[in-house]
């Protein structure tokens, strides 16, 4: 029986009484009041999530963005120090190895945070491809990362605006960060990585400033509700970005692993495409359910912002224009569901 992996906070999650599950290789809180008002707290003040289960790689030496660029999808001469990237890891038939941020610390070091259930995949792949002037190394175990999300959550943490994909050094309560603009609900906030140690003094603190923690079962319904893919079900290592909706990260006048397959499934066109539906009628989709004329539901779940069953899946291309009728297996029985724009959830400006 495998064992699980723990974070740093995990005696934490039991005093504040998570409900814990396995989730990649790891125990983790998959909700603590529950998942609607976890959700709710995110998309109305703030929440915390521990993320220190996804994987941190450092790429450095002289020859690391060369090697970087020739892994990765998107043009890392786009970014400059402080700053970071949404790209994907591709293998040699142009599928989806991974998707990662990549953040520039200076010219010649960069670090990718990428998926726990991908983190030995991932290095594995870029320590094979080193370069003469390159070092890859997993520093996960070093790290915890906190993930705070929501319209207040910068407020809450006393931070000032910046650019979404900025990064900077910064401190909360004492306690030394690198504060990262970035996140998974389609939220503001920042995502605080601090030294493996300073771990629980880092949450208590946050906490103590009134964000709700959260657990895995609110960030999974907070991403689909903005349509970011989860991989492992929405994007895999046989899944192409175009098909994906994902040709948006992909400098395809670069050369990267698998990009001339990515061109010409760009250039005919993909058969399917990865759509964004919300249900017609009472019903909550799941992964694997059976869409008619050959799609496949990849994510589902019930939308506690609008109170609807929503999801994502492939369909043929002929389906997937926004207003097109799907109808979905549902435990064996017939529902309607229509394709809709991507984000399914927007904030109404007020």
């Amino acid at each position: 029986m495998q064992t699980l992996q723990r974070t740093p906070l995990h005696a934490r999650h039991l005093a504040a009484g998570a409900r814990l599950v396995p989730f990649a290789g790891w125990e983790m809180p998959v909700q603590y009041e529950g998942v609607i008002p976890e959700h709710r707290a995110v998309r109305t003040d703030a929440g915390v999530f521990d993320v220190s289960h996804m994987g941190q790689l450092h790429v450095e030496g002289p020859s690391a963005r060369e090697l970087l660029q020739s892994l990765l999808s998107n043009d890392l001469e786009k970014i400059g120090d402080g700053e970071a990237q949404y790209t994907l890891l591709t293998n040699e038939q142009g599928g989806i190895v991974d998707d990662l941020i990549a953040y520039r610390l200076s010219a010649h070091h960069f670090l990718l945070i990428v998926n726990a259930g991908n983190r030995a995949a991932a290095h594995t792949w870029v320590k094979e491809r080193e370069l003469r002037g390159s070092e890859v190394r997993d520093a996960s175990d070093d790290y915890a990362l906190l993930a705070v999300q929501g319209p207040r959550a910068l407020e809450r943490l006393g931070l000032p605006a910046a650019r979404p994909f900025t990064h900077a050094m910064g401190e909360l309560d004492g306690i030394e960060v690198m504060v990262n603009r970035t996140g998974y609900t389609g939220e503001e906030g920042a995502e605080l990585m601090c030294p493996a140690e300073d771990a629980e003094a880092l949450w208590d603190a946050v906490c103590a400033r009134g964000v709700v923690p959260c657990g895995l079962g609110a960030r999974d319904t907070l991403r689909l509700e903005v349509c970011y893919p989860l991989h492992g079900n929405d994007i895999t290592p046989e899944t192409d970005p175009i098909s994906a909706g994902l040709g948006w990260a992909c400098a395809l006048g670069k050369e990267f692993t698998g990009v001339e397959r990515i061109r010409a499934v760009k250039e005919a066109g993909p058969e399917r495409k990865l759509v964004a539906f919300v249900m017609e009628e009472k019903a909550i989709p799941r992964n694997g359910m059976a869409i008619a004329g050959g799609g496949k539901v990849t994510s589902g779940t019930h939308s506690p912002m609008l109170d609807k069953g929503i999801g994502l899946g492939y369909v043929p291309a002929e389906s997937a224009a926004s207003g097109s009728e799907l109808t979905i297996d549902v435990r064996g029985k017939e529902r309607r569901a229509t394709v809709v724009p991507k984000p399914i959830y927007k904030r109404e400006e007020t």
